[in-house]
């Protein structure tokens, strides 16, 4: 008799190509979509161009410019132009700058329950919302995808959050995954895809539960998965897309591997401070604190109703002159219908600014607030400095607190309004097919690319080496993200098609000078830190970078799952403290010497590192699979890649992925 499953389950089984559903063990998933953003398709585009691939073996794969918009110079636009190009060339969707955010135009135009998908950017787990296998992963991984070959991951667990109840007045998605983000933390759901059911679910339209599940990566989580229910149906219908959708529920009688519960009636108005989305607390606790700025508008605030209830709002009130209230509009099809609407002429009349569709100040890319000043934002991070400025202090909330707070001046519980809610009815049909989205030609791998000036080819690295003799160059906390190993912003993301122009900015956020040190360290170095190292952006620069200014090895007490993936495909060591305690037995400057590491990581052998500075040994891990040790021991991805490729063709064999290799 066949066990039943729940939904997360159904869909790596249908999608399963390698390996068992053990939790822990890696297995190798069909991805049907591919979805890749500029700040790192540009990179993508470039992998495949070394890999040697002329086409794209995806089912759907699309390019979208939601992140370098603003063209300060020649670079971004570049850029695009180079991107427009390959994505023609290589048989991808290619969607313009001023379409939209990625992951709410894939939603709007090819989103399709059941399917997976996999984006370069770590926020791509928002497909979930619509009932498909959306995760975030390194570009190596997608460019693989692209290829053809499966995407490869440990299998997770199942976290089941049971929903019910109705949201109260004033409360919204955001506020409830919010309060995931106050039980969980950063990495509490790491290893875990959450799956939400329960009959709550049927008051939280699509574009919530794409809310909810787009911050499921905040807490760790590899997905976030929703049934495709009623309200799923409702969405694709509006989208014009009904034929798409399909029924996806748990079987009767399936488990979870851990279980929590969300009454959506006990929801309040929560808030993240600074500087770390899980910094929870009740909007209550922090209620009174002036504000400068409130920006509305994300991937994590996508949706037509979050600008609608902000726009009833501030109707007929005037925004304080201290106050710039900043919308973000997600996509064309949203524009359009507040237009249609009215609720753009209330935005505009309240005295807000708009800026163009994109990722905007979520990325650090324009909108940086004011030195030593409050900016409240329906995003997803806050990490210290992501918004362009230093000393920032970024709050995250809801559409309706940050609307409260705009119109207040200072962070304000809606609930205290003296006026009623406004009630938000979910409109039959939307304007959509109004994104132009320019579909892939046929014939055109003949095409030259169009490299601008700033566009580098991929630098070449060698196999790793048996052994090494090398400092330790910076030692770090817990929770370093991927903004502190290389920033965002408008400075900095533009160079992202450039590796020796960017990594003048590696651990800038850590390290004033540590640019400088690994230039003059030629041998290499390596970098000490605590728990989950790497979280959040899934920039691959944060592992290519130092790579390329000399880094063999990283010592951790954890890691994030995707800068743990980065750092194997760009042959970097990621090695465990076996004792968390000996971390604290390491500083910088020290040199530390390691021998036999080919032979010890090919045989899972405990792995030995001496300090020689205090002449003390400790012992490290490594918890690779026998594909990752492969790619490891080659010096990444790219090489592994090449050397399958040239052990095909002496066999006279060819998979699919390496045919064009």
């Amino acid at each position: 008799m066949k066990e039943p499953m729940n939904i997360t389950e159904q869909l790596i089984k249908s999608h399963l190509v390698t390996g068992a559903m053990t939790p822990g063990t890696e297995i190798g998933l069909h991805i049907d979509h591919v979805l890749q953003q500029d700040a790192t398709g540009t990179l993508v585009m470039l992998e495949l161009q070394a890999m040697g691939l002329t086409e794209v073996r995806a089912e759907k794969a699309v390019q979208y410019v939601d992140h370098n918009l603003l063209q300060t110079d020649f670079k971004n636009a570049d850029d695009h132009a180079f991107l427009q190009v390959a994505a023609q060339k290589m048989g991808y969707y290619y969607s313009r700058a001023g379409n939209g955010i990625s992951h709410v135009v894939h939603m709007e135009q090819f989103g399709v329950p059941g399917k997976s998908l996999l984006g370069s950017d770590s926020h791509s787990c928002a497909g979930g919302g619509l009932g498909m296998l959306a995760i975030g992963t390194g570009g190596l991984d997608v460019a693989m995808a692209a290829a053809g070959e499966p995407y490869y991951v440990r299998m997770p667990k199942v976290l089941g959050v049971e929903v019910t109840g109705k949201l109260s007045d004033w409360v919204s998605a955001k506020d409830v995954v919010l309060e995931m983000l106050s039980r969980y933390d950063v990495k509490g759901a790491k290893g875990y895809i959450i799956e939400y059911y329960g009959e709550g679910l049927k008051n939280l339209s699509t574009w919530d539960r794409h809310v909810i599940a787009n911050m499921g990566t905040e807490m760790g989580a590899t997905s976030t998965v929703f049934p495709s229910d009623e309200r799923t149906k409702e969405f694709l219908s509006q989208q014009g897309r009904a034929k798409d959708w399909v029924e996806l529920k748990a079987d009767e009688g399936a488990t979870y591997d851990l279980t929590d519960h969300i009454d959506l009636s006990k929801v309040e108005p929560m808030i993240a401070c600074p500087s770390s989305p899980g910094n929870v607390v009740p909007v209550s606790e922090v209620a009174g604190k002036a504000i400068s700025q409130v920006v509305v508008g994300s991937s994590a605030n996508p949706g037509y109703r979050d600008f609608w209830m902000v726009s009833q709002i501030v109707k007929d009130r005037q925004v304080p002159a201290n106050i710039s209230l900043d919308i973000n509009p997600s996509s064309r099809q949203t524009i359009q219908t507040l237009t249609i609407d009215g609720a753009m002429g209330d935005l505009m009349g309240s005295g807000a600014r708009f800026h163009q569709t994109g990722c905007m100040g979520c990325i650090g890319m324009g909108q940086a607030p004011a030195s030593g000043k409050i900016s409240l934002r329906t995003m997803p991070r806050n990490f210290p400095g992501r918004s362009g400025t230093k000393d920032d202090q970024v709050y995250l909330c809801s559409p309706e607190t940050a609307a409260a707070s705009a119109i207040t001046g200072k962070i304000t519980d809606p609930r205290s309004l003296k006026f009623d809610c406004p009630k938000f009815k979910e409109p039959k049909v939307v304007k959509s097919g109004l994104t132009v989205i320019f579909p892939p030609k046929k014939n055109d791998s003949k095409m030259d690319l169009e490299m601008g000036p700033n566009i580098k080819p991929i630098p070449k690295f060698g196999r790793l080496e048996p052994e090494f003799q090398l400092p330790v160059l910076l030692k770090m906390g817990d929770n370093i993200s991927t903004d502190e190993i290389l920033k965002a912003g408008a400075e900095v993301l533009p160079l992202r098609s450039n590796i020796p122009a960017i990594s003048k900015y590696a651990y800038q956020a850590l390290s004033k000078d540590f640019y400088k040190r690994a230039k003059l360290r030629r041998e290499g170095h390596i970098v000490i830190a605590g728990e989950n190292y790497a979280q959040g952006s899934s920039r691959e620069h944060a592992a290519l970078v130092p790579k390329y200014l000399g880094q063999k090895a990283v010592i951790a007490k954890s890691y994030a799952r995707i800068g743990w993936q980065n750092l194997i495909n760009f042959g970097i060591i990621p090695f465990e403290f076996e004792d968390s305690s000996d971390y604290h037995d390491i500083d910088e400057n020290d040199v530390l010497l390691c021998t036999n590491l080919r032979e010890a990581i090919q045989t899972d052998k405990p792995i030995l590192i001496k300090n020689i500075t205090i002449n003390r040994e400790i012992q490290v891990k490594t918890r690779l699979s026998e594909r990752q040790v492969r790619v490891l021991l080659a010096g990444g991805m790219i090489n592994d890649l090449k050397e399958r490729a040239d052990r095909s063709k002496l066999k006279g064999v060819k998979t699919k992925a390496l045919a064009g290799a």
